[in-house]
């Protein structure tokens, strides 16, 4: 059997937390934000957590978390 191998994309973008869930960086944050107001990307620096839709497709892409 070969080893299970870390996805290393979703390494650098996905951590774990206490809970058990994920959490990660909100998009849209790296250009073009002249045209965003200060309130949105005020709201968009701070972590959110993975979509429970989306939970079970990042657990397999990080088997060892």
């Amino acid at each position: 059997m070969p080893k299970m191998k870390t996805n290393r994309g979703a390494a650098k973008r996905f951590k774990r937390t206490g809970g058990g869930g994920f959490k990660r960086i909100k998009a849209f944050t790296s250009h073009i934000l002249t045209k965003k107001s200060p309130k949105r990307k005020l709201h968009l620096r701070s972590a959110t957590t993975v979509s429970d839709a989306d939970t079970r497709a990042v657990r397999r892409m990080l088997p060892h978390s």
